[in-house]
Parts: C-alpha cells; structure tokens; sequence
C-alpha cells in the first residue's frame, strides 16, 4: 500500500530531515558544551622553582615583557609573560588566565596592536604571527615554547585566538621591560 501525502504535510519529511542535519553541522561546528566546560591547567614555570645561591643571575629565569589580558569575543582575564629561561630559550607563560572555553583554540603571538572592544576582534590574523599551539587549558597558568631564533621584537601582542571563527577571545599587549 502506497501513501500519497498531499498539501502541506508532503514537504514535513524533507524538512524535518534538513533541520535534523541542519542542527548535527551546527552542533559540531559550534560545540557550545564547551561554554560549560572548564579545564583549569596549573604549569609550574620550567626550570628550577627557587634560584639556588651558586645559580648565576643570568640562569635565572627573566621576564622580557608582560601585558594584561583584556576581553574581546569572550570575558578574558589574566597575564602574559615572555620569559627567558636559564638555558637561553624563552616561553610564553599564561598567569591566572581566565576566559571561555570554545572550538580549536590557539595562542598566537602577533604584531598587531591590540585594541578594546569590537575593533580587535579580527586583527590578529591580519599581520605577522605565530601560533604557539593550542591553548592547553582557559584557566589557570600555563607555558608555550617560543621557537628558537623567532625575532621577538617582532611580535607586540598575544591573543587567544579561536581558529574555527577567525576571532580574538581576548588579548595582551607585551609592554617590553616590563
């Protein structure tokens, strides 16, 4: 027996397919379980965690530059540091960071100026940038190697960078000698 459905109920199935397939996409591309999901990382800074008295002031771990994160496309908080290391290599360290969590998030060191509000949103991409992976954690303290030989007088800012949106969550300038 066959069904023949007239009217307005012949384009329900078809519908209900496309919203059904419509919402999987949305679900995947957005992931907004991950607005309610925190994941706190707590890195100690690498190296020794007290200077010894034989350890020469050079060994010691030395901040370059330092700014405070502020708030874009979500409320962010927190500090980031360019830090030497003792063995001449440098990280970026995330201190006290808090801000949303969110789909394929990315620590970006860039040139571009970092602005408040609406107008720094979608700058950091723009320029020069490297990204130093993906953000291990949206709360807490956390480290990122800086590649060997990077030229760090390139780069003035740091952002928490969502790739899948192309927007900032947030951002710091890196105030040298700070």
């Amino acid at each position: 027996m066959v069904v023949v459905v007239r009217g307005r109920w012949r384009w329900a199935v078809p519908a209900a397919v496309v919203a059904v397939v419509a919402l999987g996409v949305g679900l995947y591309w957005f992931q907004p379980w991950k607005l309610w999901q925190n994941a706190t990382v707590r890195e100690a800074l690498p190296g020794p965690s007290a200077p010894s008295a034989a350890a020469s002031p050079a060994a010691s771990p030395r901040t370059l530059a330092e700014g405070a994160l502020i708030s874009h496309e979500h409320s962010t908080t927190g500090t980031a540091k360019v830090i030497r290391l003792g063995g001449g290599s440098y990280t970026l360290r995330l201190e006290d960071l808090d801000t949303s969590n969110g789909p394929d998030l990315r620590v970006l060191l860039t040139d571009a100026p970092v602005k408040e509000g609406v107008d720094g949103w979608r700058v950091f991409d723009d320029g020069k940038y490297v990204s130093l992976g993906k953000l291990k954690g949206n709360k807490g303290d956390q480290n990122y190697e800086i590649p060997a030989g990077l030229n760090l007088s390139e780069y003035t800012s740091v952002s928490i960078w969502c790739d899948r949106f192309d927007v900032s969550f947030g951002a710091a300038p890196l105030a040298l000698g700070a």
